[in-house]
């Protein structure tokens, strides 16, 4: 399954097309909510019950990224495209089965276990390999694909909703819809694995593809060990914690926000609010990214959490008296959590090196699993004891908002204590070549 060395002339360009064939099919995962109503109706589910699948599959996103990391480095981009794609469609076959049979837990099995090892392995794929490429402008080039995660629920979700109402919305028109993802997104993945190209291990002048061994080279193995990793650990699910906090609740928190003004906000319009915030994650992720290649990676991330800690605290302060303001700061803070995922892995690279950067990142992003659990924890569990206290509104967030301002300092911080790494942790100077010029034989 190792993909074949670019041949002379081959354009770098078509790389990151690969990466978001993939990615824009695993993006899917952030359309689920398009199916929760449909199957709490044709299975008697609750509304915690019907998010099972996506808990599920972001949990296993990190896992499975975390404990594959190393072994998608060792084989390569094309055999872990490989894996994603049969994973990922396989989940939605076995969604499919469970809903024609009224089995949910199938449902769950498929599409959050099976399917989320899929999302883990799809995500950090192409991030090796395009740093590889791109080692003049590798926050760019992680964007791009990454972007694509992002954006992928844009074109999943009409595209779902659209199907359910072609089919029905009963256990046999879901199980139809799931089959028609699972064997599309087959086909478009294949894509990227058959397109996915990594460049010859020789080491020209300049910042060219193949200059990517220079500087310190650090294994996944030490990574872990050092205080760096785990300073980014904190920076990223601070990040994220903050981020998913509002995208998880942006239609009923916009509502509430505006409930008792003059001009409330319509179901309609917060649907288009949920949309803004798809786009301005999406944006962010090439956006920063790209940005972070001028400025550095430690400073983009000190625009992150200090300027979205702001963000929080005028949502806090003044967020209910105008919808301009809220709508504004909320985009933003979405530009930052989708900066933030696109950002970390040229932030890893600078620090670590490429020589198993995919292995690196794999064990980062199970600080998106604790932040995925985290964030909408904090806004519902607040919100929810502060409506049995009899609050309604605004007042109901105020308190979730100043402890994502909490958090982000602590995330600031951590990213303030981000150092070089020391040179015992530093694989030896020739190691990491062999192992390059082996991967790709």
């Amino acid at each position: 399954m190792s993909p074949p060395m670019a041949p002379a002339g081959w354009s770098r360009w078509l790389v990151p097309p690969a990466a978001l064939s993939v990615h824009l099919s695993i993006g899917q995962a952030y359309a689920w909510s398009v199916f929760k109503p449909p199957l709490e109706s044709a299975l008697g589910l609750s509304g915690t019950q019907s998010a099972l699948p996506f808990q599920l599959g972001i949990v296993m996103l990190g896992l499975s990224a975390a404990f594959g990391g190393t072994l998608v480095e060792r084989k390569g981009p094309r055999w872990a495209m490989t894996v994603a794609l049969v994973c990922f469609s396989s989940g939605f076959l076995l969604a499919a089965l469970g809903a024609a049979v009224e089995q949910y837990w199938l449902i769950v099995f498929g599409y959050g276990f099976v399917g989320g090892i899929g999302l883990g392995i799809g995500y950090i794929s192409p991030v090796s390999t395009l740093i590889k490429w791109f080692p003049d402008r590798p926050g760019m080039a992680t964007g791009i694909a990454i972007m694509g995660f992002g954006g992928g629920a844009l074109i999943a979700s009409p595209w779902s909703a659209q199907m359910l109402e072609s089919f029905g919305a009963d256990s046999s028109g879901i199980a139809l819809a799931f089959l028609v993802h699972g064997l599309t997104y087959a086909v478009f993945m294949l894509l990227g694995v058959l397109l996915v190209r990594v460049p010859r291990p020789v080491k020209p002048s300049g910042d060219g593809p193949g200059a990517v061994l220079d500087g310190p080279q650090v294994s996944a193995r030490s990574a872990v060990r050092t205080p760096q990793f785990w300073c980014l650990w904190i920076v990223l699910c601070m990040n994220v914690t903050a981020g998913i906090g509002i995208l998880e609740k942006a239609a009923p928190m916009i509502t509430d926000f505006f409930a008792d003004s003059s001009t409330p906000v319509s179901v309609s319009a917060a649907a288009g609010f949920v949309a803004l915030l798809s786009a301005a994650n999406m944006a962010g992720r090439i956006g920063w990214s790209s940005t972070s290649d001028l400025i550095g990676r430690k400073n983009i991330y000190r625009v992150y959490l200090g300027a979205g800690a702001l963000m929080y605290a005028l949502i806090a302060l003044a967020g209910d008296s105008s919808k301009p303001l809220f709508v504004l700061c909320a985009l933003v803070i979405l530009s930052f959590y989708g900066g933030g995922f696109a950002t970390v892995p040229a932030y890893l690279k600078d620090l670590f090196g490429t020589y198993q950067v995919g292995a690196i990142h794999g064990r980062l992003l199970t600080a998106w699993s604790t932040a995925g659990v985290l964030g909408p924890l904090i806004v519902n569990w607040i919100a929810d004891r502060q409506e049995e206290a009899g609050k309604d509104g605004s007042s109901l967030y105020t308190l979730s908002l100043f402890i994502m301002i909490g958090l982000l300092a602590v995330g600031f911080v951590a990213n303030e204590l981000v150092r070089p790494v020391h040179p015992r942790h530093h694989e030896p100077a020739t190691r990491p070549k062999e192992k390059e010029a082996s991967d790709v034989q």
